[in-house]
């Protein structure tokens, strides 16, 4: 115990200790605050928006969940000092900016500080979800952070269908689904979210019918509208991404133009005949370099250059592949891993097998993601009379 005790006190010559108050204020400044108790002891209660990871597990998981050494993270544990220990080993690893929360939790409580119960998989869930509790990318805080998150998405058609299946078998706990139209038999060619019987019936109706079949634990909303300049901000500002499988560009633009004003990522997908296009388009997220779909296209073309599905056709499967790509970037954004396709435009041919990603920049001189002051935002367009529907 005197060892201990001595080897404490020479930690604390090399860590520098802050009291919990001092600590929840960096917090709400932006830094992290990262919860090194064992997981029993997370589970009675932990600061409300810490970072959980065990002590044990601290050195192997770090890097994933913080990749910047110049983050300021203040190390709680019970009492202040398994924290300390933790953060001499984090400067050891290069990390400069380490602090470690004297008093641990217990402090945290007794100066009444907030803190919640984190959520925790139930048994159905850990069956489920098996796959991806495996991966260390994901594991159990990343499949909550599935299960909590709120997904649109804008059409229920060739590239809504599989982004639909994939997040719901995924386990993204709520799925909006937004569409007007019917299912017409022409539809089933790629529309994989529906069947012969669905013909006739509403697409966001026949949605829901087969992704509660899959997954009857996640919340699907479906939402009978067209999006327009008056409803768009009341519909998607719930959401935490918004998923553009649209096939005009009367919606494209205003998807792009609200989900810029409310700093929403929007991650897009297009197909035309063999030809498919995946970007995210998010000018709020911390890449430098992260454009608007107006940097890449400022205006429409007009209609005689951009022919819809239904005039120029499309290979049935070439809507599923661009679906699975955009599905599989919107649970990289909501788990947090991985490199987007932020400031990227991939394109594809399904006839050739060439795949090319480019780099697109965003331009200073944009209305939309280069504004400045909120009131200064242009109104929503309507590029009805100039776009193919």
């Amino acid at each position: 115990m005197i060892q201990l005790g001595k080897y404490l006190d020479n930690l604390r010559g090399v860590v520098k200790e802050v009291d919990v108050k001092s600590a929840f204020q960096k917090q709400k400044e932006g830094a992290v605050l990262l919860d090194i108790r064992e997981k029993d002891e997370v589970n009675s209660g932990s600061p409300t928006n810490a970072l959980r990871i065990s002590k044990g597990m601290l050195e192997m998981s770090i890097s994933n969940d913080i990749p910047n050494d110049d983050t300021e993270i203040y190390l709680l544990c019970a009492s202040g000092r398994r924290s300390l220990v933790s953060a001499f080993t984090l400067q050891q690893l290069g990390y400069k900016h380490i602090y470690s929360v004297k008093g641990g939790f217990t402090e945290w409580k007794n100066q009444e500080l907030p803190f919640e119960v984190p959520q925790k998989l139930n048994e159905e869930d850990l069956e489920r979800y098996k796959r991806h509790l495996l991966i260390p990318e994901i594991g159990e805080k990343g499949q909550i952070k599935l299960l909590k998150s709120r997904v649109l998405i804008v059409g229920a058609g060739g590239i809504g269908s599989p982004v639909a299946w994939y997040l719901a078998a995924a386990g993204v706990g709520n799925i909006g689904i937004i569409d007007d139209d019917v299912v017409d038999r022409t539809n089933l060619q790629r529309q994989i979210l529906h069947t012969e019987s669905s013909v006739g019936s509403f697409k966001v109706d026949s949605a829901k019918e087969r992704l509660e079949a899959l997954n009857p634990k996640i919340n699907i909303i479906p939402i009978k509208e067209r999006l327009n300049a008056e409803n768009i901000e009341s519909i998607i500002s719930d959401f935490d991404v918004v998923l553009d499988g649209t096939d005009n560009f009367t919606t494209r633009y205003l998807i792009n133009d609200a989900c810029v004003k409310l700093k929403i990522p929007n991650v897009h997908g297009s197909v035309f005949r063999f030809e498919g296009q995946v970007s995210t388009f998010w000018p709020a997220s911390e890449k430098e370099n992260a454009p608007c779909y107006r940097c890449v296209y400022p205006s429409p073309p007009p209609p005689e250059l951009a022919p819809s599905c239904a005039e120029a056709g499309v290979l049935g499967v070439l809507p599923g592949m661009v679906g699975v790509m955009c599905a599989t970037e919107t649970i990289k954004i909501l788990v947090g891993f991985g490199n987007l396709m932020v400031g990227k435009l991939l394109c594809f041919n399904a006839a050739t097998w060439d795949f090319d990603v480019y780099d697109v920049d965003q331009k200073s001189d944009c209305p939309y993601c280069g504004c400045k002051h909120e009131e200064d935002y242009p109104e929503y367009s309507n590029y009805a009379q100039f776009c193919s529907i």
